[in-house]
């Protein structure tokens, strides 16, 4: 049985001036999106697209920005109309007060496909297509964000066996009991496994939207699974079946991946170009 690690959150003071490590973390899920997005460039479709609609690490910089206020803005707003519905339409003035805590995933998810709806549209560019892009980039994101999870101590996970070797107990949750430390599977599940199968399975020619449907099915499926661990949240506890409202906001998740999944199986798969004949006579 371990012992939670205390961890200094802030990561560097200089004077007034503190730096968090999960700041620091999202830091660093910006910097593995464009890492991952310029070579996302050299993937098919991507890379056979010529002339004005080509993909260029300009469009990758525009997908991140407009990713980031979207996420932040559909976060929000998804905690407080998921979560504390009742609370914040009772004091809406508070749903402004982003220091207090409180993000969404599945809100963050909505305000990333807004996002994704509006680059798609200025850059008149099909939306499945934008949404294929974006999908094998962003687990590495979410990894990153659960690493500061775990930092701060936070979203710890449901009681476990003494006898789990890596059953941690976590001071700050109120219990010396030994919990599972559930931010690590988060971070291996919804992190790690998943940007795997997904960056491999984009690396091949797929039908438009398949990615996207396969990261819909996939995170929904692997959250989902990693929630039957992680506490719920004291304010709600476990609702209908036995379920927590991360796994209830899975399940349209993952139904909705299924269906885009069986309607774009009815399209052809595209063809690549090779680009070192494009020019050449017939």
């Amino acid at each position: 049985m371990l012992i939670y690690p205390h961890i200094d959150p802030i990561a560097l003071q200089v004077g007034p001036l503190a730096i968090h490590w999960y700041g620091v973390t999202y830091l660093v899920a910006f910097g593995l999106f464009l890492l991952l997005g310029r070579l996302r460039l050299r993937h098919e479709p991507f890379a056979s697209i010529t002339g004005p609609g080509a993909w260029t690490s300009k469009d990758v910089e525009d997908i991140l920005f407009l990713g980031v206020v979207g996420v932040v803005l559909g976060g929000r707003l998804g905690y407080c109309l998921f979560y504390k519905p009742g609370y914040y339409f009772a004091h809406p003035l508070e749903i402004f007060a982003v220091w207090q805590g409180g993000m969404s995933f599945h809100g963050g998810l909505l305000g990333a496909i807004a996002a994704m709806t509006w680059f798609a549209r200025s850059r008149q560019r099909p939306w499945l297509q934008v949404a294929d892009f974006v999908a094998p980039c962003v687990p590495t994101g979410l990894a990153a964000g659960r690493v500061g999870n775990f930092i701060n101590g936070e979203l710890w996970g449901r009681f476990a066996s003494p006898e789990l070797p890596w059953a941690m107990v976590f001071p700050q949750s109120g219990s010396m009991l030994p919990r599972h430390p559930s931010q690590v599977y988060q971070f291996l599940l919804e992190g790690l496994l998943l940007f795997v199968l997904l960056w491999l399975y984009a690396r091949r020619p797929r039908r438009q939207g398949e990615v996207a449907a396969a990261f819909l099915v996939g995170y929904g499926a692997l959250r989902f699974i990693a929630e039957y661990f992680r506490e719920p949240d004291a304010f709600l506890g476990l609702l209908s079946l036995g379920l927590s409202m991360g796994q209830w906001l899975c399940i349209p998740m993952v139904l909705a991946g299924i269906a885009l999944w069986i309607w774009v199986r009815h399209r052809p798969l595209p063809v690549a170009r090779d680009r070192k004949s494009e020019g050449r006579p017939a």
